[in-house]
């Protein structure tokens, strides 16, 4: 499978530190923070599904800027509403 291009991986976990909230993809029974960029490079594939779930005090900002970013690469994200 495609992996997600390395400028896609950076953006990803650099638009996820800017937040306090936990931020956390989960891909079949795998759970990355998306804050580690190791993380993400041994798990995000261009041709699959998240489901990205975020917790905390800002999350509600948090949530529509991953959604930003993950739509801007055109990865497929579903940002589970709690």
């Amino acid at each position: 499978m495609p992996s997600a291009n390395n400028a896609a991986i950076v953006e990803i976990s650099q638009t996820a530190n800017k937040f306090r909230s936990s931020i956390v993809l989960q891909y079949d029974n795998k759970y990355i923070d998306v804050k580690s960029i190791l993380g993400l490079f041994t798990t995000l594939l261009s041709s699959s599904n998240y489901d990205l779930h975020v917790h905390g005090p800002d999350a509600d900002e948090a949530k529509i800027a991953m959604g930003e970013v993950f739509s801007k690469h055109n990865l497929g994200v579903n940002i589970v509403e709690d």
